[in-house]
């Protein structure tokens, strides 16, 4: 049980050195104390404190830094609980809106505003799906023999390609079209869209296939983007703003842009039963992560399709202020998920 005056000098050391990056003294605590107290009782108190492992001195006659482990202490046991204002409430929700029917946009435009509210790395990851499947698919024309098109699957993600077309698009081409689809593609999971299935389209659409080619060869690479685990990041270069990170921030931001770890570690939580987790330093399952604070959290929306998304900061980081913003991005993304785009 740590006493109500530890608590309190723990408490300004890490609110201190969130702010500042500074260590503090017995001189600076006994100051900011709400009572006197002398400066070698304080020295003792850290003392104290840091044999519970939750101060550490960088240098002997230095004052004491909180350590990696204090913070969990922080948030659980100290932190005060906030609420974000209602101005930033509401204007999360205006931009999570827009794009809120399209899964991988939402996602994404959710990692924007993490990176944007914290000074961290946002991140989304809409997880790959064996089963997932054509839902529809339309061909648009788009004038001087180009045209958009456009491919809906059963797991709500929507992909998109302008192309080129050898010739106009007139009804009959596109009642081919659709013909092909119909008969081939609606209802095929997106792995088994390949080549040998567009060539299966010359038994339908005969001479006119080489009409048809382009949108057909476009529609198996959208379909391909569409099967992988796609993991965007927002704000990477923010991380050089964190002092804590040192030399080790460009080691981290090659390790983000590899995204493989990344990823197993997102496919990995994704298995278990826990929705977000909050770790922190040594709690990183990933050694390159093990100066950092990540949140992690997962969803399950649609025809059981799963997603996730995050945050990637240093350990000395606004606690106070980054959790609830993240954690009200995060509710309103689950949200809007779960209701098909409506909040």
């Amino acid at each position: 049980m740590i006493s109500e005056r530890r608590l309190a000098i723990l408490n300004l050391i890490i609110e201190h050195y969130l702010s500042t990056g500074e260590p503090m003294g017995s001189k600076t605590l006994c100051q900011l104390l709400p009572y006197s107290v002398s400066s070698a009782t304080v020295r003792n108190e850290m003392a104290y404190l840091s044999e519970l492992g939750l101060l550490e001195q960088r240098h002997t006659s230095g004052g004491r830094v909180p350590s990696k482990a204090s913070y969990r202490y922080y948030i659980e046991s100290m932190m005060e609980k906030k609420d974000i204002s209602d101005y930033d409430a509401q204007k999360i929700k205006e931009e999570l809106s827009v794009n809120a029917g399209d899964p991988e946009r939402l996602l994404s435009d959710a990692a924007r505003l993490i990176s944007s509210y914290t000074n961290c790395v946002g991140f989304s990851c809409a997880l790959k799906d064996e089963l997932d499947c054509i839902q529809g698919v339309d061909l648009i024309p788009a004038g001087n023999s180009k045209a958009m098109l456009v491919m809906l699957t059963v797991g709500s993600k929507i992909k998109s390609s302008l192309i080129n077309m050898p010739c106009a698009i007139d009804d009959d081409l596109r009642f081919l079209f659709y013909e092909v689809m119909n008969r081939l593609f609606i209802g095929t999971p997106l792995t088994e869209v390949n080549l040998s299935l567009v060539q299966s389209a010359i038994l339908i659409a005969k001479s006119r296939v080489f009409d048809l080619l382009p949108a057909l060869t476009s529609l198996c690479s959208l379909c391909s983007e569409a099967s992988q685990s796609k993991l965007s990041l927002e704000g990477e270069t923010n991380l050089l703003s964190h002092d804590e990170l040192g030399s080790d921030v460009y080691r981290l931001l090659s390790f983000l842009t590899d995204k493989s770890q990344m990823l197993n570690l997102i496919k990995q939580f994704s298995k278990g039963n826990v929705k977000t987790a909050l770790f922190i330093g040594d709690e990183n399952p990933l050694y390159e992560m093990k100066n950092t604070s990540t949140i992690l959290s997962n969803f399950t929306y649609g025809n059981n399709q799963k997603a996730a998304l995050g945050m990637i900061g240093s350990t000395r980081i606004d606690y106070k202020h980054i959790i609830p913003v993240v954690r009200y991005i995060l509710n309103t993304v689950d949200t809007l998920l779960s209701k098909g785009g409506t909040i």
